[in-house]
């Protein structure tokens, strides 16, 4: 995304929710773009008489600056995985009640197994994903990108693509260091930020809003990438790989969460359900074309992609994988502050 498009979707987000005036038939959701197709707005609405309104943002960042400065009229919210924890420890959240929500049945269980909210106490898990390495065929050699680590040194100087995220690039350089992608060391911090520093001369561009399309058009030709996003630019550039590290990989999960004096709290649980439901959540997974968290939906994927380990890698690879954890506010101001070093070159 251009930024001066940025620019203007952060503000048109700073903008007042439009309420449907004169209705309680309403429910007001905050979501990442495109990962509610409209057809499945329509289809609720239809079905139910309540009105969705939906705004949309592009990180996890601007959406908690939004809630935490004024969440009122917002009834439900979509914070990946380390935000949940953060919202929920700040009380911006409101427990579940699980009696009301009868379709949680299809969700994976594994995913209540995970330290971000185990027990799903604040959130429903909804699409999900990793982290990898893509790499074009054409241009790197089979099987000699097997690591993180590999990305470093003279050899791929000016063609990585990395997630412009500062999450996600020091999740890559933690673990190049062999430390836990959720590590909180001020001294394991300094030594990531290190090390994304002497990459630098390999990093071609940051992006998070053309992935696809850069793969696709091969503007770079290896480095970070998400699983979805590989997995839809591979049905047209048949020579894109994804490598899932050896030395570990993040899982990032996409979760809906009940805001704290949420005012359609009915129509909210409404929501939910309707998401959960196995033959929504297929048609969301096939049209966004990222994983879905919902076990009953995947079993009725066709065969090609419920066994695609793109989306959807095999137990013994998933022993490799962590999730994201809130790293508390202190660790966050690290990130920041060496973020902006990185980026500013300093």
């Amino acid at each position: 995304m251009p930024p001066c498009l940025r620019l203007l979707l952060t503000a048109a987000l700073a903008l007042p929710l439009p309420l449907k005036a004169g209705s309680q038939d309403v429910v007001n959701v905050y979501a990442w773009g495109e990962e509610i197709p409209p057809e499945i707005i329509t289809q609720f609405e239809q079905e139910t008489g309540i009105h969705v309104n939906q705004a949309n943002y592009d990180s996890n960042e601007v959406m908690f600056t939004k809630l935490r400065a004024n969440r009122a009229g917002f009834d439900l919210a979509e914070p990946s995985s380390y935000y949940v924890q953060r919202m929920g420890r700040l009380g911006m959240l409101e427990p579940l009640d699980f009696s009301r929500l009868s379709q949680a049945k299809n969700l994976d269980p594994w995913f209540s197994k995970q330290g971000y909210d185990r027990g799903n106490r604040y959130s429903i898990p909804f699409v999900w994903g990793i982290t990898g390495i893509f790499a074009n065929k054409k241009y790197v050699a089979p099987n000699s990108v097997t690591h993180w680590s590999d990305l470093t040194g003279s050899r791929f100087k000016n063609q990585l693509m990395i997630l412009d995220d500062p999450r996600e690039a020091f999740s890559m350089a933690l673990k190049m260091r062999g430390y836990s992608i959720n590590d909180t060391d001020p001294a394991h911090l300094h030594e990531a930020w290190l090390q994304l520093k002497a990459l630098m001369p390999n990093i071609r561009l940051f992006n998070n809003d053309a992935v696809k399309s850069i793969l696709i058009d091969e503007d770079a030709t290896i480095g970070m990438v998400w699983s979805g996003d590989l997995a839809k630019a591979s049905l047209e550039n048949d020579q894109l790989t994804f490598i899932l590290p050896a030395d570990g990989f993040e899982v990032w999960v996409d979760n809906f969460v009940l805001l704290k004096n949420a005012p359609h709290q009915k129509n909210a649980y409404r929501f939910l359900n309707f998401l959960m439901r196995p033959d929504i959540a297929k048609q969301v997974s096939e049209r966004i074309g990222y994983a879905t968290a919902n076990l009953t939906a995947r079993k009725n994927l066709p065969d090609a992609v419920r066994n695609n380990r793109t989306l959807y890698p095999d137990a013994e690879k998933m022993k490799h994988a962590e999730v994201q954890t809130d790293v508390g506010d202190g660790t966050f101001a690290l990130y920041e502050k060496y973020w902006e070093k990185l980026k500013t070159g300093v």
